[in-house]
């Protein structure tokens, strides 16, 4: 009896649009669309620069503003405030991707030029798990809200254990992947282009390019375990979760190109991320007192949240550029 009280006042506190099936075939066609541009953009294996990703990055952005703008649209502000409220907090939990990819490429020693090709299918990937997670996790609410309430303990103690400094998340799924490749078929030692697989002595082998390929995939499973319930502290509908969260990963390659070798710059940045998944887990289990946070404050906090870390970050970088100073004229 009280999970089914928890299940009408938590539903009650956030949007349910009911999406009609042609909006579904609009968010579809839009994905692929997108996703048939990029590698047909992508089609040659070159090097980014910082300004082609950067470019890109503000032509990802764009895209999950305009689609931001049909939510606002068809189903009204609250869909719309909470679209941008998950592609928000997606967006800025998905900057750990991208330094965890850095580690594993450098690691594995992957030619950048290569690198767009394992990302593109790696994020292709990405978008099936994600909507499947969303789907059983959005039955599971929807049935027992009560779940909600794990969800936000789980972001709770996670988020504090990266506050305090955890950094190795994603590196125990990287050994697992390639060590379960290995079970199944050989791996080669060298590239062969933009191949995926190649013959050797005979047989049928993966090339490193595709034990990268099932690294940033079983990477992203340990991500998707923090991101896709952090979602849920903002929406419940499958719709709005599924559009932001493909918005979010589909601009995740650009973002890669341009943030890569930036984490040394960002020191509060894990901070950052811990915040935003304590804040929305402690949003949940107050669901549990029919207490609910409007998207407006929530999107307010996560801004100030990110902001913060990036001045502080700067501040932080300043300090050490004088201290360098210092030392040198010391030194002299």
């Amino acid at each position: 009896m009280m999970v089914m009280v928890l299940a009408t006042e938590a539903n009650d506190n956030f949007v349910d649009i009911d999406a009609p099936t042609w909006s579904w075939a609009l968010l579809l066609v839009s994905v692929f669309a997108l996703l048939a541009l990029d590698l047909w953009r992508h089609r040659h294996a070159h090097a980014p620069t910082f300004r082609e990703a950067g470019l890109e990055s503000i032509f990802w952005v764009f895209c999950s503003l305009v689609f931001g703008a049909f939510m606002f649209a068809q189903f009204g502000g609250a869909a719309g405030g909470e679209y941008l409220g998950v592609y928000l907090t997606e967006k800025s939990l998905s900057v750990d991707n991208v330094f965890v990819w850095a580690l594993l490429f450098s690691s594995m020693s992957i030619p950048l030029k290569y690198q767009h090709r394992v990302l593109f299918w790696g994020i292709f990937g990405a978008l099936v798990m994600r909507a499947t997670f969303i789907l059983i996790g959005s039955e599971l609410v929807q049935r027992f809200s009560i779940v909600l309430v794990f969800f936000g303990v789980f972001l709770i103690i996670t988020g504090i254990r990266i506050i305090q400094h955890d950094d190795d998340e994603g590196e125990d799924a990287s050994t697992a992947g390639l060590a379960l490749l290995r079970r199944f078929m050989p791996v080669t030692d060298e590239l062969d282009g933009q191949k995926f697989f190649t013959q050797l002595d005979g047989r049928r082998a993966a090339t490193p390019l595709f034990a990268a390929l099932v690294v940033v995939e079983a990477t992203d499973v340990v991500f998707a375990v923090d991101s896709v319930p952090a979602s849920f502290g903002v929406a419940n509908d499958p719709y709005i979760l599924i559009a932001a969260n493909a918005f979010a990963i589909m601009g995740l390659r650009a973002m890669y190109f341009l943030l890569a070798d930036a984490r040394e710059r960002f020191h509060y940045l894990s901070h950052a991320l811990g915040g935003v998944l304590l804040f929305v887990g402690v949003k949940l289990v107050l669901t549990a007192w029919d207490v609910h946070i409007p998207i407006a404050l929530s999107l307010g906090i996560i801004v100030v949240i990110l902001v913060l870390a990036v001045v502080f970050s700067i501040w932080k970088n300043n300090q050490i550029e004088a201290g360098k100073d210092r030392s040198g004229q010391h030194q002299h």
